[in-house]
């Protein structure tokens, strides 16, 4: 991927989550609509002791200071370690893109949440933190180590991360779509910021210039 294609992609998605949020706003029935009440109902006859289980794990996990401190650090921390800098300053910069972004857009819509959540939250449930921190996570590391192993395993955490968002009944599911969107589009708009700066996994590191190569080099004339 170019820096013009990740400043594109990352644009078009946080783009497409801006434009459902003023849609699920805007509808006649208000702050939800006929497949968000359709979805929560579904959960909620689903629902089995270990699945709560799984998604109350995934609440503490992504959310609150584990997600935004714990997380974060440990990754910036891991590429300081491997003395990747420049990596590490992207995967900080893209988390708190993330974050900010996600405040942003949910003091912009101030969304309700279901009626029936069992876990309490804070303000605004468009767009789903706890899933835009799974995504956001999820591409900086596909970004830096460009593995099928590691999509997948990102693709599955984000999965799994929305799915509980919504057993819970904390977030519509068009809430955790829209925070899917927003956490990859943080990442590939801060990856396209700083693609002439940064080494991301799946280009070269950058070059020196030719006469900062002949300063370098004694042999040459």
């Amino acid at each position: 991927m170019t820096r013009r294609s990740l400043l594109i992609t990352g644009g078009a998605l946080l783009a497409v989550a801006v434009s459902l949020g003023i849609l699920v706003v805007t509808l006649p029935a208000g702050a939800t609509n006929a497949f968000d009440v359709f979805w929560n109902d579904t959960m909620a006859q689903l629902r089995q002791p270990w699945m709560l289980s799984i998604a109350h794990v995934m609440n503490r996990v992504g959310g609150g200071w584990i997600a935004v401190v714990v997380v974060p650090l440990l990754i910036v921390g891991v590429l300081v370690l491997m003395r990747q800098w420049r990596s590490a300053v992207f995967a900080a910069s893209a988390f708190i893109v993330s974050a900010g972004l996600t405040q942003l857009l949910k003091q912009i819509f101030g969304r309700a949440r279901p009626d029936d959540m069992l876990v309490a939250s804070d303000f605004g449930s468009y767009p789903s933190g706890h899933t835009s921190n799974a995504a956001t996570i999820a591409v900086v590391l596909w970004l830096l180590f460009p593995r099928v192993w590691v999509a997948l395993i990102g693709a599955l955490w984000v999965a799994v991360m929305a799915l509980s968002r919504t057993i819970l009944s904390v977030h519509w599911i068009t809430d955790t779509v829209a925070g899917a969107l927003v956490g990859a589009s943080a990442a590939l708009l801060v990856a396209g910021m700083l693609a002439g700066w940064v080494s991301l996994g799946w280009t070269d590191p950058p070059t020196a210039s030719p006469r900062s190569s002949r300063a370098e080099d004694p042999t040459l004339p």
